[in-house]
């Protein structure tokens, strides 16, 4: 929990406010923008909820904090209920699960729902915390733990033997904590999981990142791309590349070959638009990594 005797002096007066553990990690301002924002490169409370949906989206984020650095003076009453809205619905079958994890500085994890029974995907992994637990096994369990890359694998060993999951990685990203992954991807070809799920590999975040794009709509891509707020347009990460910029602009090139509607990505901010404005976006993107 946050500690009030450390809240930070940037936080204007009232019940929520952000403690000086805060990391950084952009979470609470994405999640709950009417309440957040970034002050002196750590965020603060802009703004007390003045409605009931602020309030929601302020406690979602205080949930979701990977650092527990969001406080109330007053103790929650309904922070239970809030507890029940995750995994949050992004569109159609398509849910953020919240509860971001430290291990993996606050990387977004993603669920999809499938309607074939035992079928469904978790991508990425949240903290394993029961309150989430408990709502996935309720929406049907996890079948497959699909992980983008070696950096946010976070707590996959607990939901994998929780949830009896088989674990997707690529071989390039294999380390001692994951070397027990069931499926370990090779090589560089795009590789069907299911006729509406392929994942593609994207070398240069790291060797091994690959994407998952879900019915030529939703594209899972972890710290390959992601909507930048400061340029307004979408992009990648130079100054967090770990294997090779250079292959990165490579995979971005093909990645612009497909068509989706949804980047919802580990880290940055999540962006939805029709297929045209989003090829119009890959291509800007991938002027401007060649710029840089």
């Amino acid at each position: 929990m946050a500690h009030l005797d450390l809240r930070r002096p940037q936080n204007t007066n009232g019940d929520f406010y952000v403690d000086t553990t805060c990391i950084d990690c952009d979470t609470c301002r994405w999640m709950s923008p009417e309440v957040f924002s970034r002050v002196d490169e750590q965020s603060a409370v802009y703004h007390q909820p003045s409605n009931e949906e602020e309030r929601l989206t302020a406690l979602q984020a205080l949930l979701a904090c990977p650092t527990s650095s969001i406080g109330t003076v007053d103790k929650p009453k309904d922070i239970k209920n809030t507890q029940e809205t995750f995994p949050i619905l992004v569109a159609e079958n398509v849910y953020h699960c919240g509860y971001h994890s430290e291990k993996s500085y606050a990387a977004a994890s993603y669920f999809i729902q499938l309607e074939e029974g035992n079928s469904n995907i978790l991508v990425d992994s949240p903290r394993f915390t029961p309150p989430l637990v408990k709502q996935l096994e309720e929406m049907g369990g996890i079948r497959y733990m699909y992980l983008t890359h070696q950096d946010d694998v976070a707590d996959h060993q607990k939901y994998a033997e929780h949830f009896q999951c088989e674990r997707i990685l690529h071989a390039d990203d294999i380390s001692g904590g994951t070397r027990n992954v069931e499926i370990q991807l090779t090589g560089i070809d795009p590789f069907a999981l299911t006729s509406d799920l392929l994942i593609i590999p994207v070398p240069g975040h790291t060797k091994g990142h690959t994407v998952l794009l879900y019915k030529h709509k939703f594209l899972f891509t972890g710290d390959h791309l992601a909507w930048s707020e400061t340029r307004h347009q979408l992009a990648a990460f130079r100054d967090h590349c770990w294997y090779s910029w250079s292959e990165q602009i490579k995979s971005m090139r093909n990645l612009a070959n497909y068509s989706f509607e949804w980047v919802l990505p580990g880290h940055g901010r999540r962006f939805h638009a029709d297929v045209e404005t989003m090829g119009q976006q890959m291509q800007k993107c991938i002027t401007l990594m060649e710029s840089l």
